[in-house]
């Protein structure tokens, strides 16, 4: 199987098939990354091949001291801060559409136990992570990139940096500030620890 960097460099050179391969690679996990920032499919399905044009348009300026991607999640960022910064919608739920798997089912997947009998327990899982999302959903934008960076896509605090051209104090800091703001959320959703919940 063919590097990264290799099919970029067929990409170069006007390989469509080198080009499918990379999209193949990386589609899902920029959608994923999109979509729960913008938390619309059609607009996250929009963006996503967005960042993907801009990507094949810009091949020649990628430096393969990065991993691809860090570089394409940094497109990825860029594009949907500005559609965010354009107001584009964020009302939409971060759950997956039935049937969809693109988008990884959500943190919802993440948090489901399918081995799980209890149907309480099922029930309580849902809850969790749809507060949880809608506690990440509230984030600013900033925190919320690193917050599904770090969490749900497992980048490392340079990877952060890279992606969205912040100094790691800053990264760290953003992200210390959204699990503060998240805990917060999540009690007064009802979540926090035992006699702490909203009232």
């Amino acid at each position: 199987m063919k590097t990264d960097a290799e099919l970029v460099a067929s990409a170069r050179r006007g390989s469509q098939d080198a080009c499918r391969e990379l999209v193949r690679r990386f589609e899902r996990p920029v959608y994923s990354l999109v979509l729960r920032m913008v938390r619309d499919p059609a607009a996250a399905e929009d963006l996503a091949q967005e960042v993907f044009v801009k990507a094949f348009r810009r091949l020649d300026t990628y430096d393969e001291r990065w991993k691809l991607s860090s570089w394409l999640f940094k497109i990825a960022h860029n594009t949907t801060i500005d559609h965010l910064r354009r107001g584009g919608p964020e009302t939409v739920s971060l759950e997956a559409e039935e049937g969809d798997d693109r988008g990884g089912g959500g943190l919802g997947a993440v948090l489901a136990d399918a081995a799980a009998e209890d149907p309480h327990v099922q029930a309580e899982r849902r809850d969790l992570a749809r507060s949880l999302e809608k506690a990440i959903g509230g984030l600013r934008p900033e925190y919320r990139q690193a917050v599904l960076m770090f969490y749900a896509h497992g980048a490392s605090y340079q990877d952060i940096c890279e992606v969205t051209g912040l100094p790691l104090g800053t990264v760290k800091t953003n992200l210390h500030r959204a699990r503060k703001e998240l805990a917060e959320a999540m009690t007064f959703l009802g979540w926090g620890p035992p006699g702490t919940a909203a009232g």
